[in-house]
């Protein structure tokens, strides 16, 4: 019960090399507030080893502005192109390494899994991820760029694990309990809203 009741701050990590989003989410008790969203833009930068460089730079640079105290990041997952899934992959442990760097602990999260406790469906669209959580969070404007709304979808999907593990405690190998999933007729997100109405922050 104690994890749940302290203050604490999340930076949220969508990886990428042409685009990564960022987000940073207040936590006190059980409410969360947005600080900050953001992308990192390198499609200018050719060199695939000078964009994880950048990578590294601002995530440092957003670490020590903002001062989170652990990182939730998407997971790898299985894509059709393998060079592109290695080089999602390099940019994904070089946002690893400059979190552990600082000590923060890292959490790793499966895109399928962050939408479904965000909106209540795994395949659900960027879009909707991003109106769901200006629903809740009640964020002013949905950026341009949807990366930086999964990175924020990662941080809350990450705050709700942990107040399930407050509730529930950690499993035998201390991994984030998995958000169970819904159930009976919501197929949508808006279904899932009208059926989880505490999940909005008034």
């Amino acid at each position: 019960m104690e994890d749940r009741k302290k203050k604490y701050r999340i930076l949220g990590i969508d990886p990428g090399t042409n685009v990564m989003g960022y987000a940073i989410l207040d936590v006190d008790g059980n409410h969360a507030q947005v600080v900050v969203l953001g992308t990192v833009q390198m499609t200018r930068v050719a060199d695939h080893y000078a964009r994880l460089r950048r990578i590294f730079e601002r995530i440092n640079v957003i670490i020590e502005e903002f001062n989170p105290d652990e990182l939730a990041i998407e997971a790898p997952f299985c894509g059709k192109n393998v060079q592109t899934m290695l080089k999602l992959g390099r940019a994904q442990g070089v946002c690893m390494a400059a979190a552990l760097h600082r000590g923060m602990p890292v959490t790793e999260y499966p895109p399928t899994s962050v939408k479904q406790s965000i909106t209540g469906v795994g395949s659900a669209s960027k879009e909707q991820v991003a109106d769901m959580l200006q629903r809740m969070l009640r964020f002013a404007d949905i950026p341009k760029y949807l990366d930086a709304t999964d990175a924020l979808a990662i941080a809350y999907s990450h705050f709700l694990a942990k107040q399930l593990r407050g509730k529930l405690g950690d499993d035998a190998e201390g991994h984030a309990v998995k958000i169970p999933k819904a159930t009976g007729k919501k197929t949508s997100w808006g279904d899932f809203l009208k059926a989880n109405p505490d999940r909005v922050h008034k």
